[in-house]
């Protein structure tokens, strides 16, 4: 699979304009709870209609990352943290509702840091993650997709979570470095996952790791074997570069990486 130019960006225009005069085939929006009032989504609705009217076709929303200083987890307890829990509900609800309308995607992530400490708490928290996913997919269809993580609720990697996951026929979104990460930078166990997954993957996060920490490295600067992995993904699928820029409002990181994989791929089908 040759790779197609895939950017991430907030909904501002500096940014917005600054990704769009690349011309990319793909666009992601990165949005964060000011976007999940009134006026916030309607700013984000009149943003994918800018960006449509630039000729991007295929536009992904990804969920809200965080409320209240901390990680917008699926699997909060809605007894515990009531607060949280409605706004993961009503923010994932409100941007299906959107995404249905403008026909565009939801990114959902699975989990994100969420840690737990013995192995009946993670189940619990993996049942509640899995029958609201069940809900939010069932809500959305074809516009909703959902991203593993570095976290044990929702990591694939994990032969276990792969399993319910391909029983549940979710649309995937793949993060490399989550799975690389996982893995403990294994990539034979990568690449097996990758290719596992595929039939049901719709989406790519390319994004390289030295395979210990999160630390989103442009491509060619970790230790994952790109040849091998775009052997294995889905040919039909979407990517992003979802790479820490040193400048929000400058995707050199990202441009760089896609030249990195288109040069590697050129090169490696030539020889």
């Amino acid at each position: 699979m040759m790779p197609t130019l895939g950017l991430k960006a907030s909904t501002s225009f500096e940014q917005l304009n600054e990704r769009l005069q690349y011309r990319p085939s793909v666009f992601e929006f990165y949005t964060t709870a000011a976007d999940m009032t009134p006026s916030g989504l309607a700013h984000l609705k009149a943003m994918i209609a800018y960006v449509k009217a630039t000729g991007v076709r295929t536009i992904v929303i990804h969920h809200p990352m965080a409320f209240n200083h901390h990680h917008n987890e699926i699997s909060v307890s809605a007894l515990a943290d009531p607060e949280s829990y409605q706004f993961m509900m009503t923010s994932t609800e409100s941007l299906i509702e959107l995404a249905v309308a403008c026909n565009v995607q939801v990114l959902i992530h699975g989990a994100y840091s969420q840690t737990v400490p013995n192995k009946r708490e993670l189940m619990a928290a993996r049942r509640r993650v899995f029958k609201r996913l069940d809900y939010f997919q069932a809500l959305g269809g074809n516009h909703v997709m959902i991203e593993n993580s570095t976290s044990p609720v929702f990591d694939f990697g994990d032969p276990e979570i792969e399993r319910e996951v391909m029983a549940h026929h979710y649309r995937l979104c793949y993060d490399t470095s989550h799975g690389f990460i996982v893995l403990q930078g294994n990539n034979d166990q990568l690449v097996r996952s990758i290719r596992r997954l595929a039939p049901q993957t719709v989406h790519y996060h390319l994004v390289d790791s030295m395979g210990l920490t999160h630390d989103s490295l442009p491509l060619g600067r970790g230790k994952i074997d790109w040849y091998r992995v775009m052997g294995v993904v889905n040919p039909t699928a979407s990517n992003i570069y979802e790479i820490d820029l040193a400048d929000q409002n400058d995707c050199q990181e990202m441009r760089d990486s896609h030249a990195y994989l288109t040069q590697l791929l050129t090169t490696q089908q030539v020889s």
